[in-house]
């Protein structure tokens, strides 16, 4: 019977290096995830204003991180703003920024339509039994956009976790570098390895984002807001 390679996955510490590489892709995942709620938040509100000028300059940044790809952005980041400004930013680091501009965008976005769906009525009732702007916001209008917000926030999470494969280019060791260094190391030895060394990373990223996917199908069915 042919060797198909899988005992690549089980010689020496193969299989708790590609672990290893998963960490360091969640890790930058979470990071960037959790930054870009905090500042997505702000980003959101502030696109709700009224104002011409502040609404043109969002909806610029907003389109302008949607048209890029995030690929030419860690390019941007990493090759570019690091040689231009003399700056020392290593590949995780350039991820984690990047990632986070990407995200905060995105997130702003659901802010604010999170914000807007809410009836009108609501905050003149909260007029009218004595709430100032502040507290409208912090009794009515926040509580409810969280809970509009969760379930696609936990889907821009999944989408974060699978396109941190891209910064296996700018050098980061993550699960696909610690994969395609498996492969490489063993290419003489074992050549068909390539098989189920991305076969593992298939799995690794299916079961790290499709618990995180249904939690947001269970949230959305479960905190559906008409």
């Amino acid at each position: 019977m042919q060797d198909l390679g899988i005992k690549v996955l089980f010689m020496g510490s193969n299989f708790e290096r590609l672990l290893d590489g998963l960490w360091v892709t969640i890790h930058i995942s979470i990071l960037s995830v959790l930054l870009s709620i905090l500042l997505g938040i702000l980003l959101g509100i502030v696109m709700t204003s009224k104002n011409i000028v502040v609404k043109a300059v969002t909806r610029v940044y907003l389109e302008f991180v949607r048209i890029m790809p995030q690929l030419v952005l860690l390019f941007i980041v990493y090759f570019g703003v690091t040689k231009t400004f003399g700056l020392h930013l290593n590949g995780e680091t350039s991820a984690l920024i990047v990632f986070t501009i990407w995200g905060t965008a995105e997130m702003g976005d659901l802010v604010r339509s999170a914000i807007i769906s809410i009836p009108k009525h609501q905050r003149e009732s909260g007029l009218a039994i004595g709430l100032n702007s502040s507290q409208i916001y912090r009794y009515i209008i926040i509580p409810q956009t969280l809970i509009r917000l969760i379930p696609p926030a936990i889907n821009l999470t999944t989408r974060m976790i699978k396109t941190t494969s891209l910064i296996v280019l700018i050098g980061v060791v993550e699960v696909l570098k610690v994969g395609q260094q498996i492969i490489e190391a063993n290419r003489y030895t074992v050549p068909n390895a390539t098989l189920w060394i991305y076969g593992t990373i298939f799995f690794l990223y299916f079961f790290t984002c499709w618990p995180i996917s249904l939690l947001a199908k269970f949230l959305e069915k479960k905190w559906k807001v008409n």
